[in-house]
């Protein structure tokens, strides 16, 4: 079968397409012949090191498919995963627990859109920050994956958002997602814009970017605000003294992981029914923008890191 394989960190050019001998299963694992593989920051941070994992590997943490040898799965059952490596490839194992059944009426591309984002998007909102309708929230990044998701459900929620930009074309998609103010980062100061609208501050800051943005983040919380930081886009953030917080107004930092929120087979199925009812009602929107062919996932991250990418990207996988 073909594979993206790391044999060393670095930068794109670390992914080798290669043909190599195709996995097999154990007890618990299903195996599942690959149409699509989600494309992620996770598997930056994996490429390049800054999340250590046992070299070689193939990355990909989110895929869907159809089984081809399952205990527990009918051979040519339409499945989807989140938060378990091997997606960039034509076949991979993954652990039974891990696996959902993705129904007729969800289309390939949007189950492999939606899983390992939409889970996020779901938790960020009602577990490290349970938004209400009245609140208003920062969301960095809000024309990407997670922050259009993020956006159309805070929105859905009652909850006002303001959304982080680099684009004209950025900011269009933000607004279609919800968000009823945007500020162009790479050109405005995002605390002052936000303080010009709401003095006091914001209720909740979801920052996905990281050390760019944290100190905007900070300076944009209202007293007891809270903080999400799921993720380092520009770099991580340096260890944080929590006097900081209490200086800012005795703020709540939290840094949420995925595993966490999904550790059991009824936990991911709960979180996923409730994504999949989200698109049959039209609360939740997935937005692809583009599709890789597996031999351009280099590329691929160069696009996601420059920031030239909205939306979900995915890797077609299958031939």
């Amino acid at each position: 079968m073909r594979a993206i394989r790391v044999h060393e960190f670095g930068g794109p050019d670390a992914l080798i397409l290669e043909d190599v001998s195709p996995p097999e299963p154990g007890a618990g694992q299903s195996l599942v012949r690959l149409y699509y593989a989600g494309l992620n920051y996770t598997e930056i941070y994996q490429r390049s090191g800054v999340t250590k994992v046992q070299l070689p590997f193939i990355p990909g943490s989110e895929g869907f498919g159809v089984i081809e040898r399952s205990a527990r799965f009918s051979v040519g059952t339409r499945v989807a995963w989140a938060g378990y490596p091997g997606a960039y490839a034509e076949l991979a194992v993954v652990p039974d627990h891990r696996l959902v059944a993705v129904p007729d009426d969800i289309s390939d591309d949007v189950a492999a859109a939606l899983l390992l984002q939409g889970i996020t998007a779901h938790y960020l909102i009602e577990d490290s920050y349970c938004a209400r309708a009245g609140d208003v929230a920062l969301v960095h990044a809000a024309a990407g994956g997670v922050g259009l998701l993020l956006t159309q459900l805070l929105t859905a929620k009652g909850v006002a958002v303001i959304g982080t930009v680099s684009s004209d074309a950025k900011a269009a998609l933000a607004r279609d997602a919800g968000a009823h103010q945007i500020v162009r980062y790479d050109h405005e100061h995002v605390a002052a814009a936000v303080r010009g609208v709401y003095p006091d501050g914001v209720d909740v800051v979801y920052d996905s970017v990281g050390q760019a943005t944290w100190t905007a983040s900070l300076a944009s919380l209202r007293r007891r605000g809270t903080i999400v930081l799921y993720g380092h886009a520009s770099g991580k953030v340096a260890p944080v003294d929590p006097m900081l917080l209490a200086r800012h107004g005795s703020l709540t930092l939290t840094r949420p992981l995925i595993g966490d929120f999904i550790p059991t087979a009824n936990d991911l199925q709960e979180r996923v029914d409730r994504l999949f009812g989200w698109v049959r009602n039209g609360s939740l929107r997935p937005l692809i923008t583009r599709k890789y062919s597996l031999a351009d996932a280099a590329q691929a991250h160069r696009d996601l890191e420059a920031r030239r990418t909205s939306g979900k990207a995915l890797l077609r996988t299958a031939n």
